[in-house]
């Protein structure tokens, strides 16, 4: 097992800004990115006018298109520039963290197989864990096939400096589902449906309630995994996990014409709290009521996660 810690990870970024200048320019454009915020019932979400990731929102993840265009997550496609962090696990995955050249966060991490594999959370949890304890700083996620990801063909999680999203910090109106004294698994039940934290003091215990979480959930005809994303972060000797239940990858208003289009395409980050719009009418335009509309039509409904929680409880 390599070394990785936070302290390497700026190294990385020191030397990233100052050698590329495509991601320093993009960095520094975060100082220039627009927010603004918007109360969805009791929660505030932030809205950010970021040109720079309609390269991950509009990203064409058809089969056809992933087939025609060279994985830009693959070593020998990524630019000479780029370097990074190796980061082996188990003496089988191998990883490199990298920085991302066109960020969300102040600090924002790429980091992907190194072998040219599906996007397929499944046998590398332990590798999120592993992740969120090592770069205590950061909030690991992961964004399924059809969950947000710009690449479904290569496995990969991402990174983001800790703080950034509202969900990590606002109070939220729970129910615990169950609770011992390493673990507690509880449902968000104001904003967000679908939606559901476990946190533990035990990695055996994460992995496994993981394990059948991911066998209790449905695979829609075609696809090889639940929809789902992930959100993980490790302080004090304890994990947090958030998951993020999906019934669809983009809403409606994605494939809309005009005035009607609104250009989402809801992954992690935006289901934290900080909605992603790379087009600035979208930016001025969006409501409250709009990002209700849009969490209610890619995630389950509430009567849903209660089934998926009954059906865990018979399990566990």
């Amino acid at each position: 097992m390599s070394e990785l810690n936070s302290e390497m990870v700026n190294g990385l970024f020191e030397e990233q800004l100052s050698s590329w200048k495509q991601a320093r320019d993009n960095y520094e454009a975060l100082d220039r990115v627009m927010t603004r915020e918007v109360n969805v019932d009791g929660f505030t979400f932030k809205i950010q006018f970021n040109p720079a990731r309609i390269v991950s929102s509009a990203a064409k993840v058809d089969a056809k298109s992933i087939q025609e265009r060279n994985c830009f997550l693959c070593k020998e496609n990524r630019p000479a520039v780029q370097k990074g962090i190796d980061f082996s696990f188990g003496g089988t995955d191998h990883y490199t963290v990298l920085i991302n050249p066109f960020p969300i966060f102040k600090r924002h991490l790429t980091i992907p197989l190194e072998e040219h594999r599906d996007q397929l959370i499944k046998g590398r949890f332990n590798v999120m864990l592993e992740l969120a304890k090592r770069l205590s700083d950061f909030t690991i996620f992961y964004n399924g096939p059809k969950c947000g990801a710009s690449a479904p063909d290569h496995f990969h999680f991402q990174a983001g400096i800790k703080g950034f999203m509202p969900f990590e910090s606002s109070h939220l109106n729970t129910k615990t589902f169950f609770s011992d004294s390493e673990t507690t698994l509880e449902q968000v039940v104001s904003v967000l449906p679908g939606v559901i934290i476990l946190e533990s003091s035990s990695e055996n215990k994460a992995e496994d309630f993981f394990d059948k979480l991911y066998s209790s959930l449905e695979i829609k005809e075609g696809e090889r995994e639940p929809m789902l994303n992930i959100l993980c972060s490790y302080e004090k000797g304890r994990w947090r996990i958030v998951f993020f239940l999906r019934k669809k990858h983009r809403p409606d208003a994605f494939f809309k014409e005009g005035d009607e289009n609104i250009l989402v395409s809801p992954a992690s980050v935006d289901l934290g709290g900080v909605f992603i719009t790379p087009l600035e009418k979208d930016f001025v335009k969006l409501t409250a009521k709009d990002i209700s509309s849009i969490l209610s039509e890619v995630l389950i409904s509430y009567d849903e996660l209660e089934t998926v929680v009954r059906n865990l409880k018979l399990i566990i």
